[in-house]
């Protein structure tokens, strides 16, 4: 199946014209082109625009998915260098997120406290 660039976008959660730009810096492939020279994205260009996006939603930079798609066009021979920049950066993404947990307790926590000074200041009312 093909998708315009409208559809991928759509279907990717990018914009057109970030694909645009992921196509201009080469993390995307130029894509097929119709008679009126219309992008079509395949199946397979969608997977790897939704990989990127996921990439890119943990905070990798763009240099490091340069690098990536690079090593990605290489081949075969490349899997243990872009295993490792995957390892890497899951790391990062497991530090972030225990990071983000411990901001998650906190506001928990003043919450909670707040929650309590309004059941003491409306008892207090009530009483």
């Amino acid at each position: 199946m093909t998708y315009s660039i409208a559809q991928a976008a759509e279907r990717s959660g990018l914009s057109i014209d970030t694909l645009r730009y992921y196509e201009r810096i080469g993390l995307v492939d130029p894509p097929a082109r119709d008679s009126g020279g219309r992008r079509n994205y395949s199946d397979d260009d969608l997977g790897w625009l939704v990989f990127l996006t996921r990439l890119r939603t943990t905070g990798m930079p763009i240099r490091m998915m340069r690098e990536y798609a690079q090593l990605r066009h290489r081949g075969a021979a490349t899997a243990g260098r872009r295993k490792q920049m995957l390892f890497e950066h899951r790391a990062s993404v497991r530090a972030r997120i225990a990071e983000l947990q411990s901001c998650l307790e906190v506001l928990d926590y003043k919450i909670t406290h707040y929650e309590q000074i309004e059941h003491t200041f409306i008892e207090g009312i009530t009483a």
